[in-house]
């Protein structure tokens, strides 16, 4: 029986699924926050990056569940003491098996069956070449891979074309028939609004989505278990793999320090906006010391308190991993305690308006006290600014950490980044020949997550701000023909 293991970025990301979870409850129950998703999922590019959005997520979960392998029983070993092995895997690793199996000893291109690197070798009749030997995973298969690496690459990528145009069929089969219930048509009267675009949501642009998305993922699930995708890095280890467990990087930094802004900003801003005078003029002079202070140089210096703890406390981990872990955590702290500022003025200069609102002054003229005010007259009337910036945040935070990782203030050494990887591909791209797939592929992967963010916060920021919203006209789903008599 494998011991489960809750690290502190776990535990966060599992509450966070949590309060998204309670939130979706509260917008269907509410139909102002209704009709504002609604209108969110009527931007095509934002429908089709939620959807992007979600298999990310999906991937951050199942990297969000660790746990630890038990040993075999040692002779001599008490019995009913179980040993647990050092190293923590995740729900991901064990789908992944494969990839963190089939570790080659250097570098190898995409694909590729030989390694990168050339070795000497002595040929039979004596002569002393270079030439690159066979990979011991990629492209193992083969017996005579000269002939038979691109008829394999083009069948196998073929049949992964065809898993995943069937799947992607029947995604859109469900979702036809999910419409045609809720719009009380047929099936093909359903399925011919869809093609033509037609209705409040932009199914069409989903199901191009749905099948950009199954075509890849199919390829990709056909080719890694016999190939590195895309190739190993100089240690060997499949570039794919590292690629896909930096998602989760993101995502946490992206969302726990995006949180961690929350109880400053909004605390401080809506105080300083409604009460005014010495309140406000203590609050603005925080934020604006805060603002002068280079962030760059400010998060280096508490990164780096931060490791001087962790490394004069090393019997507070029992891994590797915990350790990094943490390390991660109070990243995610300092990016919140030290991004709060734009937040907080922006809230501030919003409560100055509403405070001066009909119903606010006829609140406190009855009577009713400051702190029900703030909270039942003022929050409610800023919590679309506080969505709007955190969605906004999110992309900039995954940007951040790569920079952070770069200049060697960022996560453990040990935790996949997209920053962690541009880093160690730093020197790859002054090689000649150049190592170039490392970093295209942190570069790919972050570029589409952050650009996935951005689309979905331009979504939102039109459906919730008025002053940004812009109506798109769509059109109108035809009602069905009446029957004969």
């Amino acid at each position: 029986m494998p011991k489960i293991v809750l690290l502190w970025t776990d535990a966060a990301v599992w509450l966070l699924v949590l309060a998204l979870l309670a939130y979706a409850w509260a917008v269907v129950r509410n139909p102002n926050l209704s009709a504002n998703w609604r209108k969110v999922f009527r931007d095509a590019p934002a429908l089709a990056s939620s959807l992007v959005l979600a298999l990310c997520l999906v991937v951050t979960l199942a990297d969000s569940l660790h746990y630890r392998l038990p040993l075999p029983h040692a002779q001599g070993a008490p019995d009913g003491v179980v040993a647990y092995d050092t190293r923590t895997h995740s729900l991901l690793d064990a789908g992944l098996s494969k990839l963190i199996e089939s570790r080659e000893v250097t570098y190898s291109r995409p694909l590729a069956y030989v390694s990168f690197t050339k070795e000497t070798v002595t040929a039979a009749d004596g002569r002393v070449e270079r030439m690159a030997p066979r990979l011991k995973h990629g492209g193992a298969h083969l017996t005579r891979p000269e002939q038979q690496w691109r008829q394999d690459v083009l069948v196998r990528a073929g049949v992964g074309l065809l898993k995943g145009a069937a799947l992607a069929t029947l995604l859109a089969g469900l979702l036809v028939v999910c419409l045609a219930r809720s719009r009380r048509s047929t099936l093909s009267e359903a399925l011919t609004s869809v093609w033509r675009n037609e209705g409040e949501i932009p199914w069409r642009a989903a199901l191009w989505a749905i099948v950009v998305l199954a075509l890849l993922i199919g390829a990709v699930t056909s080719l890694m278990g016999w190939y590195h995708v895309l190739g190993t890095d100089t240690t060997g280890n499949d570039v794919l793999y590292q690629a896909l467990k930096s998602i989760r990087t993101a995502f946490v930094i992206g969302s726990l320090a995006t949180v961690a802004t929350l109880p400053l900003a909004v605390v401080l801003g809506i105080m300083a906006g409604y009460f005014g005078g010495w309140v406000n003029e203590v609050i603005q002079y925080l934020y604006t010391v805060l603002s002068s202070v280079p962030n760059v140089l400010l998060i280096a210096a508490c990164v780096l308190m931060v490791q001087v703890f962790l490394d004069t406390h090393p019997d507070l981990f029992e891994t590797a991993v915990e350790r990094a872990d943490l390390k991660l955590f109070l990243l995610c702290a300092v990016l919140g305690l030290t991004g709060w500022a734009g937040l907080c003025r922006l809230l501030r200069g919003e409560t100055l308006k509403l405070r001066e609102l009909d119903y606010v002054q006829a609140a406190s003229a009855f009577g009713v006290s400051h702190t029900r005010i703030m909270l039942r007259h003022i929050f409610p009337n800023v919590a679309h600014l506080m969505l709007i910036v955190t969605v906004l945040e999110f992309s900039s935070l995954i940007l951040y950490e790569a920079v952070l990782s770069y200049v060697g203030v960022g996560v453990d050494p040990s935790m996949n980044s997209f920053g962690g990887m541009i880093n160690f591909a730093r020197k790859e791209m002054s090689r000649d020949p150049v190592v170039w797939w490392s970093f295209a592929a942190a570069f790919g992967f972050m570029v589409t997550v952050v650009l996935a963010a951005n689309l979905f916060a331009d979504g939102v920021r039109d459906a919730f701000d008025p002053r940004a919203r812009s109506f798109r006209p769509r059109l109108a789903v035809r009602p069905p023909a009446p029957s004969a008599p």
